[in-house]
């Protein structure tokens, strides 16, 4: 069974906001796979399907940003999965240009306070990671304005598109190892 994540802040005024591309991805997955997210016993969104021949559960924390590993830890521990193996989160990166996407299998939250909080909770590092780039804000605009305010109009196709191709990522991952996903969406 493979668990993908998606960061991101519950609530209607959230929606369209630069830190929610994960619920976006979840949302997309959840179209593209057939899967229909329920309210779930772990404080979040859940949907299981299948992917090809794997077992997947989709999952949009409820707790807020800060607070996402609430949400995931007890959720792989009753499932006894490994979260090096097992899991995928999807979330937004101030440190990458708008719409471009990085992948990886391990690091520090970079100062991301949904990542610092599932480090935290899981206690490792090391789990599958797609960051989606929101770019930095402008001098003089704070970190968190910047991150809960939407996409300006010309930015917004490039967003969707790189939503698209995360998601795409996270459907190959079901199939080939995360490595070969790197190489193939790392470019």
């Amino acid at each position: 069974m493979k668990v993908i994540v998606g960061l991101g802040n519950p609530g209607r005024e959230y929606e369209r906001t630069k830190h929610n591309v994960g619920f976006w991805a979840i949302d997309r997955l959840a179209d593209d796979l057939g899967i229909t997210l329920n309210q779930g016993k772990y404080k979040g969104l859940i949907g299981e399907g299948r992917a090809g021949s794997e077992k997947v559960l989709l999952v949009k924390p409820l707790t807020y940003m800060n607070l996402s590993g609430e949400c995931v830890a007890p959720l792989l521990n009753f499932y006894k999965l490994d979260a090096e193996e097992d899991l995928l989160v999807i979330y937004d990166d101030l440190d990458l240009p708008c719409g471009k996407l990085r992948l990886r299998t391990k690091g520090s939250s970079g100062g991301h306070n949904g990542i610092k909080s599932l480090i935290s909770h899981l206690g490792t590092e090391e789990f599958k990671r797609i960051k989606v780039g929101i770019d930095r804000p402008e001098p003089g605009r704070k970190v968190p304005d910047y991150v809960l305010s939407s996409f300006p109009p010309d930015k917004q196709t490039e967003v969707e598109e790189a939503v698209k191709r995360a998601c795409e990522a996270a459907k190959e991952w079901m199939s080939i190892s995360f490595l070969r996903v790197m190489n193939q969406f790392n470019k």
